[in-house]
C-alpha cells in the first residue's frame, strides 16, 4: 500500500469523493453516423437506370444533331457557316460548366443539382425543338449544352456511390458504357429520325428519357448532404468562360476561317492563352477555387486525362468522318451511316460485364488493359486505314470498326476504375469532372486537328491524280470513250477523298500505338 492510501486511511488526508455516474436512460440514443449511399437490391438498379438515362442524354445529343443539320440548315434558311453554330454554342457551354461541377454539386447539394441539370436539359430540348429561327435554336442549344455539362460528373460520382465499394468494377464499367454507347447511338437515331419524321425529333426524342430519369432519381437516389455555403469565386468562374470559349471557337471554327489568317481566330487565340495562364495563377492562389488545379498534383489523375484525350482521339475520327465519307462519297443513307457508327459500340455493350469482372479482381494490373486496349484500338483503325476505297460497302467497315470498339471496352472503364481508386471520396468529384473534361476537349482538339489534316491530304492527293490525268494518257483516253470531263473530275476527286480519309484513320491509329505505353505512369498497386 502506497504512503498516500495510508494517510486516507488514517485520516490525514481527506478521500476524494467519486464522481456519481448518472444513469443512462434507455431513450437516450447515440449520435447517428452519417447516412450510407449505398443502395440495394431493386432501389440500386432505379438508381441505375435514372443515372444511365440521364448520362445517355448527354453523350447522344453530342452527336445526334449533326446527322439532321443539313435539313436544319435548309428548313431555317441558315447558311453553312451559321448552322455549325449549333453544334458549337451546345458544346462551349457545355466544356465551361463541366470544371465547375464539383463547387456546383456542394453549393447546391448533388441531388439537387443533379435534377435541376436533367430537369432544364428536358426543357431546352423542348424549346429546341419549337425553334422557328436559327438564333432561338443556337440559344437554346446553348442553354441545353449549360444544363448537360454536370450529366456525366455527377452520374459518375453517383453510380461510385450507389454501388458497394468491392463492386466499384461493376459501377465505373455501366458508366463508360453510357460514355461511349451515346456518341454511337446518336447518328443512328439522328438517321432514322431525320429520314422517317422531321429534324424537331431530335430534341423531341430527349424529353421522355428526361422525365423517367428526373421521377426515378427524385424517388430513389439518396442524398449525400445538405448544401454548403461555398464562396463563389466570380473571378475564377469570368476567366474560365473565357478561356475555354474562346479555345472552343478556334478549335471548331479555325478550319473553316483558315486559322490564324482570319483576325477573329488571331484575337480568341490571344485571349484564349492569356485568360488560361491568368486562371491557372488566380485559382492557385485563390482559397476557395472554382476549379481545384490542385488536383493535377496527383500522378494518377494526371496520367488519366492523358489517356482520356488519348482515348477521345481514337474514338472521335470514325465518329466524325465515317458518316461524312459514307453519305458524300458512297452514297449511304443518313440511317445507313448512323447504323455503321452503332457497329462501333456492339463490342462495349457485350464486354461491360466482362470487363467489370478484371478491374475487381484485387491483384489484377489494370495497366494491361488499359494498354492492351489502346494498342487493339490503334490496330483496328490501321485496318480501317488499309480497307477504305471508293468502292467500300457496309462490310467493308464491319470488323475494323468492331476491332476498334473492342479496343475502347477495355480502356475507358479500368481507366475510371484506377483513377476512383487513386482518390479519396471527397475528391471524386474533381477527379470526375477533370476525366470528362479530357475526354471532352480531347475529342475537339483531336476533331479540329483531324480535319485540318484531312483538308490539306485531300488539297494534296488531288494535285496528284489531276497531274496524273493528262489526256494524252491511255487510261485516260479509254475513260473519256465511255464518259465526259465533268465525270473524270467527279471520278478523281472521290478518289482523293477516299485516299485522304485513308491517311487520317493510319495517322490515329499510329497515334493511338504511340499512347499505349502512356498507362506506365498510372499506379500499379491498388490504393
Amino acid at each position: 500500500m502506497s504512503v498516500a492510501e495510508r494517510a486516507v486511511r488514517v485520516g490525514v488526508i481527506p478521500a476524494r469523493p467519486r464522481p456519481q455516474l448518472k444513469p443512462v436512460s434507455p431513450h437516450v440514443k447515440a449520435p447517428a453516423a452519417p447516412p450510407s449511399l449505398v443502395q440495394y437490391g431493386t432501389r440500386r438498379w432505379l438508381v441505375t437506370a435514372g443515372v444511365m438515362l440521364a448520362a445517355l442524354l448527354q453523350t447522344i445529343d453530342l452527336t445526334i444533331v449533326n446527322v439532321a443539320l443539313p435539313t436544319v440548315q435548309g428548313n431555317l434558311g441558315a447558311t453553312v457557316d451559321s448552322a455549325t453554330w449549333v453544334l458549337t454554342g451546345y458544346v462551349i457551354a457545355n466544356v465551361v460548366v463541366i470544371p465547375m461541377t464539383p463547387w456546383l454539386q456542394l453549393r447546391f447539394g448533388r441531388k439537387n443539382y443533379f435534377l435541376v441539370s436533367i430537369a432544364g436539359f428536358t426543357l431546352a430540348s423542348v424549346l429546341c425543338g419549337v425553334a422557328t429561327s436559327l438564333s432561338a435554336l443556337i440559344l437554346f442549344r446553348i442553354i441545353q449544352g449549360a444544363f448537360g455539362g454536370g450529366l456525366l460528373a455527377v452520374a459518375q460520382v453517383v453510380l461510385r456511390e450507389t454501388f458497394p465499394p468491392e463492386q466499384l468494377g461493376l459501377s465505373q464499367s455501366i458508366f463508360a458504357l453510357g460514355t461511349i454507347l451515346g456518341p454511337s447511338i446518336g447518328p443512328t437515331l439522328g438517321g432514322i429520325l431525320v429520314d422517317n419524321f422531321s429534324w424537331p425529333w431530335v430534341f423531341d426524342v430527349n424529353v421522355v428519357p428526361g422525365i423517367v430519369a428526373f421521377l426515378l432519381l427524385w424517388r430513389y437516389m439518396r442524398d449525400n448532404g445538405a448544401p454548403r455555403k461555398v464562396p463563389m469565386d466570380v473571378t475564377g468562374i469570368a476567366l474560365l468562360l473565357v478561356a475555354v470559349s474562346c479555345m472552343q471557337y478556334v478549335l471548331d471554327q479555325g478550319q473553316h476561317d483558315d486559322w490564324f489568317s482570319d483576325q477573329s481566330i488571331q484575337m480568341c487565340t490571344f485571349l484564349a492563352l492569356v485568360a488560361t495562364a491568368t486562371f491557372v495563377w488566380w485559382e492557385l492562389r485563390v482559397a476557395q477555387p472554382i476549379v481545384d488545379l490542385r488536383m493535377l498534383r496527383h500522378p494518377a489523375v494526371t496520367a488519366a486525362l492523358a489517356i482520356a484525350g488519348a482515348l477521345a482521339g481514337v474514338v472521335f475520327p470514325a465518329l466524325l468522318l465515317l458518316p461524312q465519307f459514307t453519305v458524300e462519297d458512297l452514297g449511304f443513307t443518313s440511317t445507313l451511316a448512323g447504323i455503321l457508327i452503332g457497329i462501333r459500340a456492339l463490342p462495349v455493350l457485350l464486354l461491360t460485364l466482362p470487363v467489370a469482372r478484371l478491374t475487381s479482381i484485387p491483384r489484377f494490373d489494370l495497366r494491361w488493359l488499359i494498354g492492351g486496349g489502346l494498342a487493339v484500338a490503334g490496330f483496328g483503325l490501321l485496318w480501317l486505314a488499309s480497307s477504305v476505297t471508293t468502292q467500300s460497302d457496309l462490310g467493308t467497315f464491319t470488323l475494323p470498326l468492331l476491332v476498334i470498339g473492342t479496343g475502347s471496352a477495355f480502356v475507358y472503364s479500368p481507366l475510371l476504375v484506377a483513377t476512383m481508386r487513386a482518390v479519396t471520396p471527397d475528391a471524386a468529384p474533381k477527379a470526375s469532372s477533370f476525366i470528362v473534361l479530357a475526354f471532352q476537349l480531347g475529342g475537339s482538339i483531336s476533331s479540329a486537328g483531324i480535319v485540318a489534316f484531312f483538308d490539306r491530304r485531300e488539297q494534296f492527293h488531288q494535285t496528284i491524280l489531276a497531274a496524273a490525268t493528262s489526256f494524252q494518257r491511255l487510261p485516260v483516253m479509254q475513260f473519256l470513250q465511255h464518259g465526259t470531263p465533268p465525270q473524270l473530275a467527279e471520278a478523281v476527286a472521290a478518289q482523293a477523298a477516299a485516299l485522304s480519309y485513308a491517311d487520317t484513320f493510319l495517322v490515329t491509329g499510329v497515334l493511338a500505338l504511340l499512347a499505349a505505353p502512356s498507362v506506365l505512369l498510372l499506379a500499379r498497386k491498388r490504393t
